[in-house]
């Protein structure tokens, strides 16, 4: 650890409040000792580590001000460089910047104020100090005023020097890159413990109006937890870190998750969680674990081995790599299997589960379109700003990520007639770059799966990346599964199954409508001429609602003419359309032998 870290003033020190708690508003104080005396330049972070999007969090300051220690009483006039920076004059001695910002986001990327809780990422709140991100510095968090937070606390992994019992106090990072990977929730928590492989594992949740099911919680996360610790270190069965914290926020109605070294933001379904006195929707709870899952492997893989473009992080800019199909593609293959072989699934589930993304995939006519590589390059500005077309001309690094993923695995077994998985090479990769941070270049994987497999796996991985990485060829898996212990079949379709796939649309309700949010290339619906925004009202005569949507396609039969009635801005419109079930996307179902 960086020996300046034991200062007990920090040259940069970031006191938070949680100050206006109906308004949803922070005010924090950045106090820079010793500032540039050319002019210190500050920077609010467009974007977090984990979601690729510019999010542009300095939109949410409402006032700033800087202030002179020598005359606090007077405010040092602030340069607007841009929508995010600002230059301090040139000063000389400490300064200390004050900022109100606006928290009404809930999702794990931001910052949150109401009265009932509050959450914080510091890429939200705290400004960079332009030329000392690699100092340490302080975070001071103050409990709010006001008898609504009575009875708050604090959860973070942040390192704590002198807080009370309530966790508020004296915070401590080693640079800028460290404080901003430790969320900060604050409020009334159910909290579960327990330990994975001798290490020290909580689980803070907000949100759920009943006690939750500790000791269920608790054996199905130990379970998962252990299991992934016991992949990358089978031997030490060592976790790279000496405490881990999941923060839940648990709504009515959201799904997400954002990784962090430590500890990880999730965002969930209150049904999601096992409570008592509520019955359980085991597959929703499933779900949960596959995104406790998910968040957890991140520990390894994106937080400690990164791609080397990463590294360090531009917080003002995108930050481009081709490989984000390994960093969450082989995550979201792993965030199932370790569901299965913690015991938590059993093996028809997890078939299914690969089943269903599988087809998923197939059903995507972007698929055809974008590759691995460019879909990992292309996601700041396609994947994370999804649109109506966005089916049609993009394919999901997460998918199809975890389909190449298994498809490797499947190749690496194979070859080597068992001896080896891609449990293997994900060792190496976390011995020479996670235990040593050194990064992953773009084709560094060439060299590794060359060490681990030898000369003679090279034609198949040349294949892998031709094909299926840099091209858009679907990877044949029925093909690759070993048919003494899995059977590849076509899936069976329900006649509804069947007939929606022929029309190629994805819908909402509107006020008793259906209306088309998405048209795929292909379809019945594209064919005859429909597009998104568009109000189906019949087909054949027959009301259309989103009620009725599966009893009128039942009525349908194949190779019959439809005469589809619908409203684009207001105008009536009819569309003639054939069906034709032959031209449907192929479904499999894996099973047993």
């Amino acid at each position: 650890m960086n020996p300046a870290i034991t200062q007990d003033y920090p040259a940069i020190e970031y006191t938070i409040w949680p100050a206006d708690l109906h308004g949803h508003r922070f005010h924090v104080k950045l106090r820079i000792e010793n500032p540039d005396p050319a002019g210190q330049v500050l920077q609010m972070a467009s974007w977090i580590p984990g979601s690729y999007l510019i999010r542009d969090f300095s939109k949410h300051i409402e006032t700033i001000a800087a202030y002179s220690s020598h005359k606090p009483q007077q405010p040092i006039a602030l340069e607007r460089i841009n929508n995010d920076q600002w230059r301090l004059p040139r000063v000389t001695g400490p300064v200390e910047i004050l900022t109100t910002i606006y928290a009404f986001d809930s999702s794990v990327r931001a910052a949150y104020l109401d009265t009932e809780r509050a959450f914080f990422n510091a890429t939200s709140l705290c400004l960079i100090v332009q030329g000392q991100e690699n100092i340490p510095c302080a975070l001071v968090l103050v409990p709010p005023k006001t008898a609504d937070a009575e009875f708050w606390s604090v959860q973070t992994t942040l390192r704590s020097v002198k807080i009370d019992q309530q966790g508020f106090g004296f915070y401590l990072a080693e640079n800028v890159d460290d404080l901003i990977d430790h969320p900060i929730a604050m409020g009334q928590f159910q909290v579960v413990e327990w330990k994975s492989q001798g290490i020290s594992h909580s689980m803070a949740i907000q949100g759920c109006i009943h006690p939750i099911q500790h000791k269920r919680l608790a054996e199905d996360l130990e379970a998962i937890c252990s299991s992934t610790i016991a992949l990358f270190e089978p031997k030490s069965k060592r976790a790279p870190f000496n405490r881990y914290l999941f923060l839940v926020n648990a709504v009515i109605s959201g799904y997400g998750g954002l990784e962090h070294r430590n500890s990880t933001a999730l965002l969930c379904r209150r049904d999601q969680i096992p409570q008592t006195e509520i019955a359980l929707d085991e597959k929703a709870y499933q779900e949960f674990l596959g995104l406790c899952s998910h968040e957890y492997f991140h520990a390894w893989l994106v937080k400690r081995i990164q791609p080397k473009a990463f590294q360090p992080y531009r917080l003002d800019r995108r930050n481009h790599t081709h490989l984000l199909w390994l960093f969450e593609g082989f995550t979201s293959y792993y965030d199932d299997l370790q569901l299965l072989r913690s015991k938590r699934i059993d093996l028809k589930t997890y078939l299914g589960i690969v089943a269903d993304n599988w087809n998923a995939i197939l059903r995507s006519p972007g698929r055809n379109k974008q590759s691995l590589a460019d879909s990992s390059f292309d996601a700041w500005t396609k994947y994370y700003q999804a649109d109506e077309n966005t089916p049609n001309s993009v394919v999901s690094y997460y998918g199809k990520g975890a389909l190449l993923a298994l498809g490797l695995d499947l190749q690496i077994r194979n070859f080597t007639k068992g001896r080896k998985s891609l449990d293997d090479l994900m060792r190496l990769i976390w011995q020479e770059h996670g235990l040593t941070m050194d990064g992953i270049e773009e084709h560094g994987l060439d060299f590794l799966i060359s060490d681990l497999l030898g000369t003679g796996f090279q034609k198949i991985w040349s294949e892998f990346k031709i094909r299926y990485i840099f091209g858009t060829a679907d990877l044949p898996l029925e093909k690759w599964f070993n048919p003494r212990f899995i059977k590849v079949g076509s899936k069976l379709l329900t006649k509804i199954e069947m007939v929606k796939l022929a029309f190629g649309v994805r819908y909402s309700e509107e006020k008793g409508w259906l209306k088309l949010t998405h048209v795929l290339d292909g379809g019945l619906a594209q064919a005859a001429g429909l597009a998104p925004g568009d109000l189906i009202a019949s087909i054949n005569g027959q009301r259309v609602t989103s009620s009725r949507w599966d009893k009128v396609l039942d009525s349908l039969t194949m190779n019959q003419d439809l005469i589809i009635c619908f409203y684009r801005q207001d105008l009536e419109h009819e569309r003639m359309a054939h069906l034709n079930l032959h031209q449907t996307p192929k479904q499999y179902q894996l099973s047993t032998v």
